[in-house]
Order: C-alpha cells, then sequence, then structure tokens
C-alpha cells in the first residue's frame, strides 16, 4: 500500500488549466489585467462577499487588511498560536504586536474566553484562523469584537467556501483572507492570495495599497506595497474555481468516511462542531503520535504534523515574551494530519484507517 499525503497533480480540471495559460500567454497581459478583475468577481460571488482583492499570497492579505484598517505600531493583535507562523508574521509586517490567546480545546480555533482575558487597553482587533477548514466560533467572537470596539479580521486560508452557521467565512467580520498555495482546497500553481470583504472604501484601500500605494501610473499617494495577483495564476484559479463545490463535497465525504471507520479507536477525532467544515486537512490526535506516524510510514501511509510548534513558541517571536496556552501546546504535541483530498478513494481511506487502529492500539 502507498497513500502520499496529497496529490498535486491537475486532475479534471487540466485541459481548463492548460486552456488558460495559454490564453494569458496569447494576450500578453501578465499583471493586474483581465483576468485578476474577473477572478475577482467570480471569487468574492463563490464567497458570498461583495468585493473581493487579489494579492500576491494570504500573508499579505492579512497584513494589508490591517494596514488598511489603520491598524499598526502601538497596536494589538489577538490571534491564536495555533496556526502556520504567518497569521502572526503578518501582524508584525503591519507594523502591530501579536497577542496569543489560548484555543477551544474542542475546535482547536482561538478561544472566545481566552481572547477576552488577552485584551488591553491597546487591543484593536481580533484575529481567528479558521484551522484544518474548522470554522472558529465566529458568533461568540463577533459578540465580543462588537462588545469590546474591536476589529473582526478573519484568517481563511485554509476554508475556502466554508461557513459558519450558514455564513460565509470571511463575510462575519469587516473582512477575510484566503491564501492561494497550491496545497490549498482552492489551488494555484504558486503563490496567490485574496481578501474578501462587504466594504467598498477597504477594498478601494487595499486595492491602492498592493500596488505601492498608486491611485494611478507613477501618482503614489500613500506607502504601499507590491503584492499583486499576476494574470497567470489568476486565470488558473478561474479555471479551477468551478470544481470548487464538487471537491468541497469530496472532502466532506472522505472526511465521514474517517470518521466513521475510527470511531472508539485509541486515536481521537475533533468533533465537527459545524457542518460548514470543509477539510482542508483531517487532523487526528495521538498520545504517541511520533511512533504511530513511524508506523504508518512503514506501511507505505504518508501523514504531516500541523503544527509541532506554537507561534508563541517560535523563536522568531521570543521577544513577545512567552504567552500561557497549555491547550495549544497540547494539541501541538499530538495533531497528526491523515492523507484526504479529492481524489482520493475510499478505499484508501478506510485502508489509513485501518491502519492507524492497529497501529495506535
Amino acid at each position: 500500500m502507498n497513500v502520499p499525503f496529497l496529490d498535486l497533480h491537475l486532475a479534471e480540471e487540466s485541459a481548463e488549466v492548460h486552456d488558460a495559460i495559454k490564453r494569458v500567454i496569447d494576450r500578453g497581459w501578465f499583471v493586474l489585467g483581465p483576468e485578476v478583475e474577473a477572478f475577482e468577481r467570480e471569487f468574492a460571488l463563490t464567497s458570498g462577499a461583495p468585493y473581493a482583492v487579489g494579492v500576491g499570497n494570504g500573508t499579505d492579505a492579512l497584513a494589508l487588511i490591517l494596514r488598511a484598517l489603520g491598524i499598526g505600531a502601538g497596536d494589538e493583535v489577538i490571534t491564536t498560536p495555533l496556526s502556520a507562523a504567518y497569521t502572526a508574521l503578518a501582524i508584525v509586517m503591519a507594523g502591530a504586536r501579536p497577542v496569543f490567546a489560548d484555543i477551544d480545546p474542542e475546535r482547536m480555533t482561538l478561544s472566545p474566553a481566552a481572547a477576552e482575558r488577552a485584551i488591553t487597553e491597546r487591543t484593536v482587533a481580533l484575529m481567528p484562523v479558521h484551522l484544518y477548514g474548522q470554522p472558529a466560533d465566529l458568533p461568540a467572537l463577533e459578540t465580543l469584537a462588537k462588545r469590546r470596539g474591536l476589529a473582526l479580521v478573519e484568517d481563511c486560508c485554509q476554508a475556502h467556501l466554508a461557513t459558519c452557521q450558514t455564513r460565509p467565512v470571511g463575510t462575519v467580520g469587516i473582512a477575510g483572507a484566503f491564501s492561494f498555495y497550491p496545497t490549498k482546497n482552492l489551488g494555484a500553481l504558486g503563490d496567490g492570495g485574496a481578501v474578501i470583504t462587504g466594504d467598498a472604501s477597504l477594498a478601494d484601500r487595499i486595492k491602492r495599497l498592493r500596488n505601492g500605494g498608486q491611485i494611478d501610473r507613477y501618482r503614489h499617494v500613500e506607502i504601499g506595497v507590491n503584492s499583486r495577483l499576476d494574470e497567470l495564476q489568476a486565470a488558473i484559479l478561474r479555471a479551477r474555481l468551478p470544481a470548487l463545490p464538487r471537491h468541497t463535497s469530496r472532502r466532506r465525504l472522505l472526511a465521514q468516511h474517517y470518521r466513521l471507520a475510527l470511531a472508539n479507536s485509541s486515536v481521537t477525532v475533533p468533533r465537527e462542531l459545524d457542518p460548514g467544515h470543509v477539510y482542508h486537512l483531517f487532523p487526528v490526535r495521538a498520545q504517541r503520535r511520533t511512533q504511530l506516524q513511524d508506523r504508518l510510514r512503514q506501511s507505505g501511509i504518508e501523514t504531516l504534523v500541523h503544527y509541532p510548534v506554537p507561534i508563541s513558541q517560535q523563536p522568531a517571536f521570543a521577544a513577545l515574551g512567552r504567552a500561557d496556552c497549555p491547550e495549544a501546546e497540547r494539541a501541538a504535541n499530538e495533531v497528526l494530519s491523515l492523507p484526504l483530498y479529492p481524489g482520493l478513494s475510499t478505499e484508501a481511506v478506510n485502508a489509513v484507517a485501518d491502519a492507524v487502529r492497529k497501529e495506535a492500539s
């Protein structure tokens, strides 16, 4: 048996992607052109938001939202320590200070109670991450943000098409950031990102900031950055976007197969707390994770760990001081991601689950 963790080869949309690439090459327009404009309209519609702005990557999407909101030096943004470090790096890029609050042990996303305890007079925003495709507790976080006068900025980089109590992620807060890194549920063939928002003035400012602060050619009215989604990646994303709902349904189906097959096993499968979960990853929690991962590897099954070191313990953030986040630390020591992608067969899922039950016992 050989089950890779992920397969990034083009499948059913291969012809459409090749046609899209040819279209851009034949047109000879490669930056901020008709493909980006069309993708922004199409992604906004798919995501349930009035506006979308294409940018260079998901990290820039987060940082540009914060900058466009006027968040910077002297401000604090509360976020989760259990995520890719880029979530916190985006806060630093905007000039603000990340503050880490612990996770809800069931959702493994930012705990609203822990976030409230972390609020100080310098706190200006909450930045939950919809980790693994599971929406954070947005109703509680939205209530907290409104009550304390904070901006709610959603990191949706792992949560394309996810919903929370039927509301699309990225539309509950002031804005949502998406990544199109090739491994994401909607992946480009390189880097890419987008912001969605219902605020027209915020969208306009992000468009200006992503392009060096220009309002027209050679007229820079503020300090911006160079973070533009290019025409090739936009065309590729347009070609792949129509399959996203179908691929999302497939991910959910495979996840349910895993849940049934791993019921009453010695690993813990995190609960699905909202049917809007889109299963970017399928994590389980194992007390002897390293041993389990090694045994699965020997059986031909590839797994990955997301994320072994909480951001709050990364050397890059040592100057912030130690954050007390025991639930995040516990999860970082236990979580193991099993293979899950649209092209995976149900037979492979059952074989992986059988191997997990056997090796974890």
